[in-house]
């Protein structure tokens, strides 16, 4: 069974879209989201602002530890040396140098002639891999090159010091069969192309670019580059689900964590989408699923609902919540929203592990918002300080400094539960630890209050059973 491993190209694709500019806070989440699923690498677009670029490299370094921190260099030798002092504090750093190969290509965007691309090529990866432990060449328009001048380049970056090869259907115009045998035959052409890592990427012009990556597969290649987001290239939930069922019969699997990937990748989706779109900055995936109970629907009826919602409760909470359900459903249909909020008062209710014991909250338009917190735990007063955009991002900010973990916020929803200058609000929280959600509730007359009460609330909750598994 060979082992096939993924590098997401969403960040860099999506640094090329000038209809939906990404915040830097939405970069990072979406770096975080990546690492959680278990990406071998993620993949970035060549430094262009140098400043904040660079700024952007060095934050997903610090918080990315699992996957792979790819940048690409641009072709000169001062930006070797920039990308790498940009890439050099990630746990796991590669620099990458991508030369187009096909004689169109070389002549539009190097202006240079086949050899003096040749010396190139030998003069960046050497460069490259003087600095950094892992390079990678990649061989854009790599299909409608000249195979002598393909096989020459691939030769040298790999006598260079490249550790891994990325051959590019830049096109997207070979169907699966073909591109297969173009792997087969540069297998043959290269021998050692048998040391190193072979990689892929497809676009997706004819809409076949995930079963070209697996026909790549079958025949040498170990890594796939693909987006998460749909456009040009193959997109990473095709390939995966392609080796997710149909490994065995293929002898391929992958580490990627199948559980959470439709998640992630909706979630990623939902953030590169066109900001018109988006009605809320809150909104999540849950806000988008629709049902409509009443009080005639049963309980195999209700846990399904709860299912749907992403919770796995015990046969317990799921009777505690269907008899909730039954009260209110007496009087109103239940939508998604009020059958999350019926699941945070009344599933798993536990002991309490951390208590709110004060907060203090600064905010404003010339300051950055920052919140005091203090928590007990066992008698014992925790204190902590943090600052954050907004003032509700800064009291999460502060609990997790506190507590000294950090969980997935997979919901956040508030809203008014009374009328008038005194209205009670109310937050639902939903944290996802271990792949399962736990939600929590909060109602104040201040809504940060809330919102800081829902969150310890959840966080009681997974407290609670990671002490008693």
């Amino acid at each position: 069974m060979k082992t096939i491993t993924f590098t997401d190209i969403t960040l860099r694709e999506e640094a090329h879209r000038i209809d939906n500019a990404l915040s830097f806070k939405e970069k990072i989440e979406i770096a975080k989201q990546l690492d959680k699923l278990q990406v071998n690498a993620i993949e970035f677009a060549p430094l262009l602002d140098e400043k904040a670029d660079s700024l952007l490299i060095k934050t997903v370094s610090a918080i990315v530890r699992n996957s792979t921190v790819a940048l690409p260099v641009a072709l000169n030798a001062e930006s070797v040396q920039t990308s790498w002092s940009a890439v050099c504090h990630a746990a796991h750093p590669r620099l990458i140098v991508s030369v187009p190969t096909s004689p169109i290509q070389m002549a539009y965007t190097c202006q240079k002639k086949a050899p003096a691309v040749l010396d190139m090529i030998r003069a960046l990866v050497s460069q490259a891999k003087a600095l950094c432990p892992e390079v990678e060449f990649a061989a854009e328009d790599a299909a409608r090159s000249e195979r002598p001048f393909l096989v020459a380049a691939i030769t040298a970056a790999i006598e260079s010091g490249a550790s891994i090869i990325t051959v590019c259907d830049t096109a997207g115009t070979m169907m699966p069969d073909e591109f297969k045998q173009f792997i087969e035959t540069l297998y043959e052409d290269i021998p050692s192309l048998h040391d190193v890592t072979l990689s892929v990427q497809c676009a997706d012009t004819l809409h076949v670019a995930a079963a070209c990556t697996i026909q790549a597969a079958q025949a040498g290649a170990t890594n796939i580059k693909a987006s998460c987001s749909t456009g040009s290239y193959a997109t990473l939930d095709a390939a995966a689900n392609i080796i997710r069922h149909r490994g065995d019969a293929l002898g391929l699997h992958c580490d990627l964590k199948f559980t959470e990937m439709q998640r992630i990748v909706n979630q990623i989706n939902w953030i590169t989408q066109p900001r018109q779109t988006q009605s809320s900055s809150f909104a999540t995936e849950s806000n988008s699923i629709q049902f409509s109970l009443d009080k005639h629907d049963t309980l195999d009826a209700v846990v399904k609902a709860i299912r749907q919602l992403g919770y796995d409760l015990s046969e317990e909470d799921n009777i505690k919540v269907y008899e909730a359900f039954t009260n209110v459903a007496a009087k109103k249909n239940i939508g998604a929203k009020e059958l999350d909020a019926i699941i945070a008062t009344t599933a798993l209710q536990v002991p309490s592990a951390y208590k709110l014991n004060s907060y203090v909250i600064n905010s404003g338009n010339i300051i950055s918002a920052s919140a005091h917190i203090q928590l007990e735990r066992d008698g014992q007063m925790l204190d902590g300080i943090s600052i954050g955009d907004g003032p509700i991002d800064a009291a999460f900010r502060t609990i997790e400094l506190i507590i000294g973990r950090h969980y997935e916020l997979d919901d956040f929803q508030i809203q008014a539960v009374t009328e008038g200058r005194e209205a009670m609000g109310s937050a639902l929280i939903r944290l996802r630890s271990g792949g399962k959600l736990y939600s929590g509730n909060g109602i104040s007359t201040d809504i940060i209050g809330a919102s800081i009460t829902a969150y310890v609330n959840a966080l009681n909750k997974i407290v609670y059973e990671e002490e008693n598994i």
